[in-house]
């Protein structure tokens, strides 16, 4: 089970201190602020569990690596199980903290100034670009020790753009965690959340099997 409690303590972290940072700090610190707290957070557990467990603590990154050929099935299962209980404990957690759900908990939600086809657009693109990076900054001949720095400067640069169109998901455990608890709107949106992510996922993992971002 060491992969597995990596993977919800890695996710339970991401969730804790990237929502965290929106609900309780994002008038002050702004997008670019919300951004690097959810960059920040990814890379401080790269370089904690990803000796123990890749640090996918996203169900996107663990579906691409599965399609890949980097994973089993079972094991895919395990990490996506572990993830999403990572979030809602995550999102449970924050929701302490703050005294209930009034003022949201970093919820994703379709933005009034976005339509649902530019959401999924962004979703899904966002999360092909990052299962790319994951899966080729991590390989053999990859970006090595600085392959965390990579992919969590990637996931701030998503927020930066995102945080504007969706709330920026890429990340369906991430999504789920604030959503059981926020419900409404956030649990009728959720679909799109696990689906364009998944999506997205998939293309960049067939991609990566293709061999376009082997390194030679």
């Amino acid at each position: 089970m060491k992969k597995e409690i990596a993977e919800f303590i890695g996710t339970f972290t991401l969730v804790l201190f990237g929502c965290g940072a929106a609900v309780i700090a994002g008038s002050s610190i702004g997008v670019l602020g919300i951004a690097l707290a959810f960059g920040l957070a990814l890379i401080a557990m790269a370089y904690c569990i990803g000796p123990v467990s890749g640090c996918h603590i996203n169900p996107a990154v663990s579906f691409g690596a599965y399609i890949a050929g980097q994973m089993e099935f079972k094991e895919m299962v395990r990490y996506v199980v572990s993830q999403c209980l990572g979030a809602i404990v995550g999102a449970f957690v924050l929701m302490t903290i703050v005294g209930g759900t009034e003022g949201g908990l970093g919820q994703n939600g379709i933005s009034d100034a976005y339509n649902l086809q530019a959401a999924f657009t962004f979703e899904f693109i966002a999360t092909a670009i990052f299962v790319i990076v994951v899966l080729s900054s991590t390989q053999k001949k990859g970006a090595g020790h600085v392959a965390g720095l990579a992919i969590g400067l990637t996931l701030a640069v998503i927020h930066i753009v995102g945080i504007n169109i969706t709330g920026t998901s890429v990340n369906p455990a991430r999504s789920l965690g604030p959503a059981i608890f926020i419900g409404g709107e956030a649990m009728d949106q959720l679909w799109l959340f696990f689906v364009a992510p998944l999506a997205g996922a998939l293309f960049g993992g067939v991609l990566f099997k293709l061999g376009w971002f082997d390194a030679e």
